[in-house]
């Protein structure tokens, strides 16, 4: 390391604040580039093009090699992999103006750009619907962190349980249960479906942030500004590393989960 002043962050800001400066970081992270062809490929004049990589080089984000080749430096690759944290929220500015993601931990949130690739489900009936759809393609496990149980989707999950999918869920100690929820469970055996382990179940103080996922699509949904689940628009996706997401802020809830507990559960 050298000892240098440190820079402040207004200074990586302003170099990202120019929209060539900022197309070229993100060309350069997925090869290397001659000026020339960077200069085409963004219809950029060689001389803006010149200017801006010199800006760039200076900052210590891009290098030019011995064969005259540009490419990010490590800390430019770092740098380009935080940016889609700040485009999902910048795509998504409305809705996070109406909605929180205080209550996640802040792990979380630095990994947020995991959830660029998603698509926005708007409505209730809508968003019930993709949830049962989820349900029926599983073909391996079900799990999922929820403050509102439908009623017809308990029988959805049974019928796919019965198929030799695991069914894991959280609810928070104010989940709002359905009136005739008991005598369905009664009647489609879930007690014997949790005690051969295809059915498992903790509780958690509060649930905020919903998320239903299978081994290959998940949804997600935050609470408004009341830090209530918002059960009218919802983020879906078959992406990856949104999937690893939601997958990885369950297991953390899990961890942190107690018991399951009928009697705290407010029936409607």
């Amino acid at each position: 390391m050298h000892n240098n002043p440190p820079e402040k962050t207004e200074s990586l800001f302003f170099e990202l604040a120019g929209d060539l400066r900022l197309s070229m970081l993100l060309k350069l992270s997925k090869h290397k580039y001659r000026l020339s062809q960077l200069s085409t490929e963004l219809d950029a004049t060689m001389q803006e093009a010149h200017r801006n990589i010199i800006r760039l080089v200076e900052s210590g984000l891009v290098f030019k090699d011995g064969e005259g080749d540009l490419g990010l430096t490590s800390y430019g690759k770092s740098i380009v992999f935080l940016i889609p944290g700040y485009e999902f929220l910048l795509q998504n500015k409305q809705y996070f103006i109406e909605h929180s993601i205080e209550e996640l931990p802040l792990k979380f949130i630095q990994r947020i750009g995991s959830l660029q690739n998603s698509e926005i489900v708007f409505g209730v009936m809508a968003n019930l619907q993709r949830w049962k759809t989820l349900y029926w393609n599983s073909k391996v496990y079900i799990k999922e962190i929820m403050s509102q149980v439908p009623l017809d989707l308990i029988e959805t999950v049974s019928n796919k349980i019965q198929t030799g999918i695991k069914f894991s869920y959280i609810f928070s100690k104010d989940t709002i249960i359905p009136k005739g929820r008991a005598e369905l469970l009664q009647k489609i055996g879930w007690v014997n479906q949790i005690s051969k382990g295809m059915v498992e179940r903790k509780m958690i103080n509060k649930v905020t942030i919903m998320t239903i996922f299978n081994e290959q699509e998940a949804c997600l949904l935050f609470p408004n500004l009341k830090g209530e689940p918002d059960l009218n628009i919802m983020f879906y996706s078959q992406d990856r590393n949104f999937h690893e997401w939601c997958n990885d802020f369950f297991n953390y809830q899990w961890e942190i989960a107690g018991p399951f507990d009928e009697q705290k559960l407010n029936e409607t």
